[in-house]
């Protein structure tokens, strides 16, 4: 093989691959925090103690996860947080899995008379996941729960 095939072909091979390496990089760019597999429960108090209301998610961003806020509501109520309300609720506790995903769980317990208070029915959960980055995901119902007297 001569010399003039060889580095042009070396020249289009480094060409290529510094092409094919910023798709790369495009494609693993910035993305947003996703929710996933949330679950919701009501336990009334009884005699032997407080009930509580607990959230869970997994949560994941290619930067990892900053914060979750939480706020369950009565669907009968038609409260519908917004995003912007829900950086003012309380925060989720999060542990990370790995460095993109963080498991993150909300407990609420619940005496005997707030329970009394509780409207009865379905009740939604809205979340506000952040990423390390700023990115934020709102899922305006991630679970929904029941509560029964």
């Amino acid at each position: 093989m001569s010399k003039r095939v060889l580095v042009p072909s070396v020249i289009g091979v480094v060409a290529l691959g510094a092409v094919a390496a910023g798709g790369y990089a495009m494609a693993s760019a910035d993305t947003q925090p996703t929710v996933k597999n949330s679950s919701a429960h009501y336990a009334a108090p009884s005699q032997q103690g407080a009930g509580k209301l607990s959230y869970s998610a997994e949560v994941s961003d290619d930067s990892g996860v900053r914060e979750v806020r939480v706020i369950a509501w009565p669907a009968a109520s038609k409260l519908d947080p917004t995003e912007a309300e829900m950086r003012y609720v309380d925060k989720a506790k999060c542990r990370s899995t790995s460095d993109e995903t963080s498991r993150c769980t909300y407990t609420l317990k619940v005496t005997q008379q707030e329970a009394a208070d509780l409207e009865k029915g379905t009740w939604n959960v809205s979340v506000l996941a952040t990423a390390k980055d700023g990115d934020t995901t709102f899922v305006p119902r991630a679970a929904s729960f029941d509560v029964t007297r």
